[in-house]
């Protein structure tokens, strides 16, 4: 690399971190109204889902916030896997009800990231379709800085309270979809692992293949040297994999390999509960910088043209493939993939996910085995033929992961239609 100031740089020289202040540990929610008076907030709206505010956690954040003098609404419509359509709904209500000085989020990705959206659009003044990133949406940049954010996962997985973007399903286009901007990161996390320890087996399980893909993804995303060079204002929130990134997705990676089994099996289980939860927010440290490639890339049409699944452990109200279980699905495949681009990277993503597993005389094979021993393990099902698709769905799914092009530019390997194609039919079974 030149380091004459007249030489033009054609490849980049910078990476970015970010994440918010962490608050962690069993009893921290009851502290969101001490948290809370930093902001100098009078009004405050919390977003939740209808399961989670059956279970009383919101109530409980609205009576910490008046032990405080602050006053607060709950609004409970958080759809669960959020849509353009559900969250236009909740934007609705904050602004017919506001003006607000800020929001807390209490739930899991959906909630959290309905609340970015939502602090987005009003505060900022835009449509949804206006933030959405291309091809889909328009990828406006929002004006200025955002009202303080909350974030309070009830749920181990998306790590959205460490990340800069939302997701949701565009309805009208059948494709899952995201915002991406630094702006939308949560002010404060405060992550309690007391409130996980109720969530079903088959929930737990779910959310937590959303870390491991999460930290995998990430660790074997193209380094961030390997970018064409660009200026400030173009340089996007995924910067690939750095040396900073590295640290948490490898930190994530262990707490799994330790405790994720456990979490499933044992709920109960306060230790392993919060080494996910924890798990969860490390490899949102590391994702949410890094970025992620073909599995969540893949999951956005196998989420947006859900058939007649329906996930035990989740409402049966409408079909749907939860986040968790349609990243992991391909990613088996997509490793396989991806695994010539950067080979030391996958097996040491392959060491830290099953340390305890034998080397393999393929080499290649060592990730993908150390994926399908675990979602075995934990109830995942077997490949995208388990949720409703065959191979004949193939041709349909592959337009909705090429519409991803942010992510797919991730990868150190980036796949055509074709690869897309193959990864998708490789995957109908698993094992």
């Amino acid at each position: 690399m030149s380091t004459d100031p007249d030489v033009a740089l054609t490849e980049e020289t910078i990476f970015t971190w970010g994440a918010p202040p962490l608050k962690f540990g069993a009893g921290a929610v009851d502290e969101v109204g001490f948290e809370m008076t930093q902001f100098n907030a009078k009004r405050v709206l919390i977003l939740t889902d209808p399961g989670i505010s059956a279970s009383g956690i919101p109530q409980r954040v609205a009576e910490s916030l008046t032990g405080y003098g602050i006053r607060s609404e709950i609004f409970d419509g958080c759809h669960v896997e959020p849509t353009d359509d559900s969250m236009d709904k909740a934007a609705g209500y904050a602004r017919e009800q506001g003006p607000w000085d800020a929001f807390i989020a209490v739930g899991g990705g959906s909630a959290i990231d309905t609340a970015k959206a939502v602090n987005l659009v009003t505060t900022d003044g835009g449509e949804l379709m206006d933030y959405i990133n291309k091809p889909v949406g328009n990828a406006q940049a929002p004006k200025g800085q955002l009202k303080p954010l909350i974030a309070i996962p009830t749920t181990a997985g998306t790590g959205s309270e460490s990340t800069a973007m939302c997701v949701l399903d565009v309805l009208s286009m059948k494709v899952k979809t995201g915002i991406s901007h630094w702006r939308l990161r949560p002010t404060l996390a405060i992550v309690d692992p007391l409130l996980t320890l109720t969530l079903p087996p088959e929930v737990t399980a779910s959310s937590g293949m959303d870390i491991v893909c999460h930290a995998v993804e990430s660790y074997t995303a193209r380094w961030y040297e390997t970018f064409d060079r660009k200026q400030p204002e173009d340089r996007v929130t995924y910067c690939g994999s750095n040396p900073v990134s590295d640290l948490w997705c490898e930190r994530a990676m262990g707490l799994l390999a330790r405790s994720f089994r456990t979490a499933v099996h044992e709920g109960d289980n306060l230790e392993a509960r919060s080494n996910m939860m924890m798990a969860a927010t490390f490899a949102g440290m590391g994702f949410g910088n890094a970025g992620v490639h073909i599995p969540h890339a893949n999951a956005y049409p196998i989420a947006g043209m859900v058939k007649d699944y329906r996930p035990a452990g989740y409402p049966k109200d409408e079909p749907m493939v939860p986040h968790g279980q349609s990243v992991s699905l391909t990613a088996p495949e997509a490793f396989r993939f991806s695994f010539d681009s950067a080979p030391e990277r996958h097996l040491r993503a392959a060491s830290w996910l099953a340390p305890q597993l034998d080397k393999l005389d393929d080499p290649s094979e060592q990730l993908p085995r150390a994926l399908t021993e675990l979602m075995r393990d934990i109830g995942i099902p077997n490949g995208i033929g388990a949720v409703g698709y065959t191979e004949s769905d193939v041709p349909d799914l592959v337009p909705g992961t090429m519409k991803q092009q942010r992510l797919l530019a991730t990868c150190p390997k980036t796949p055509d239609e074709d690869d897309i194609a193959r990864i998708l039919t490789n995957s109908i079974e698993n094992w």
